[in-house]
């Protein structure tokens, strides 16, 4: 998560919303990503996005299974069906969205009876410091 966090930093450094994601599998980083939806004029390109196709190019597969996601922000509805297609083992997160996240907030995406993938969690992970990343970030901007 430590990894996810700087990227977060670095995401608010370029103007971008404070959010970084980081693939692992194991004890080996697949691929990190931070937010880059202005950079790139793309709605899409959110950390976990970014990092999940770049895991994807690395491992040569269409899955992710046995990996895991670190990400400073609760995954929206995009990113959470993003998890479930490509069979992420876990999903540890910091902060909680209640606005826009999709998993233990807004449509808990995971719980519905459709979802065809389930990923193990682990919410609140180093939360304290992402949720003082973003609050400053939007405190900014306001």
């Amino acid at each position: 998560m430590d990894l996810a966090l700087s990227l977060a930093e670095e995401a608010a450094a370029y103007g971008e919303a404070p959010v970084g994601a980081v693939v692992m599998e194991g004890t080996r980083v697949l691929a990190s990503a931070r937010n880059a939806m202005q950079a790139l004029r793309d709605p899409t390109a959110h950390a976990e996005m970014l990092a999940i196709r770049e895991a994807l190019r690395v491992r040569g597969t269409g899955r992710l299974d046995g990996c895991d996601l670190y990400v400073t922000l609760e995954p929206c509805a995009m990113c959470a069906g993003a998890i479930a297609h490509t069979r992420l083992r876990r999903v540890y997160f910091a902060a909680e969205d209640a606005k826009a996240g999709a998993v233990e907030n807004g449509i808990r995406l995971f719980a519905q009876p459709t979802c065809h993938h389930r990923p193990e969690i682990v919410g609140g992970v180093s939360a304290a410091r992402a949720e003082e990343l973003l609050t400053k970030f939007f405190r900014t901007l306001r």
